[in-house]
């Protein structure tokens, strides 16, 4: 009697859930998500040229009138882009939280150039800023990577390290 053998199944195709860029779920999210950039690019110090980049470079009218709806509670519906561009500021920010808990240190490490990937020597608001959706994937990739736990580039802590030996291993 021949062994049996598991029947191989492939997995099923992934399948994106169209329903979240319905026009209920923009106009839901879009007043609540656009006043929360905002406070954000104001604790970041984001000029209005680089607040225009972030979201997808809309008209200034367009962009003054998307603040006075949101800040009037009225209904707003921002394009699927523009939603996706808050989107990875929330998650920018959110990583930021957690790595750096003094807000100076947040603003130090926005502003100040990096040589580790993909910053190229640039602040990671000219990433932020740059005006596309791969800037600000990639700021969110990087952060999220270090959440967990990948190290940036060597820097000047690296360079007196010691590595740890047996010997430094104590049992208790």
């Amino acid at each position: 009697m021949p062994p049996q053998t598991a029947k191989l199944t492939r997995p099923a195709p992934y399948q994106l859930d169209t329903a979240r860029f319905a026009p209920t779920n923009r106009r839901r999210l879009s007043g609540p998500g656009l006043r929360t950039f905002l406070a954000i690019a104001d604790r970041w110090d984001l000029t209005e040229l680089e607040r225009l980049l972030i979201l997808g470079t809309p008209s200034r009218s367009t962009y003054f009138g998307w603040i006075k709806a949101a800040r009037d509670h009225r209904e707003l519906m921002l394009p699927t882009d523009t939603l996706i561009r808050i989107s990875a500021i929330l998650g920018i920010h959110q990583a930021m939280q957690i790595l750096f808990a003094i807000d100076h240190e947040q603003a130090a490490w926005l502003k100040n150039p990096h040589r580790s990937q993909p910053f190229a020597g640039q602040p990671p608001i000219a990433l932020i800023a740059g005006g596309t959706q791969d800037g600000l994937m990639a700021v969110r990739r990087f952060l999220g990577a270090l959440r967990g736990g990948q190290s940036m580039a060597p820097n000047a802590a690296h360079h007196d390290a010691v590595p740890l030996t047996d010997d430094d291993i104590v049992f208790a």
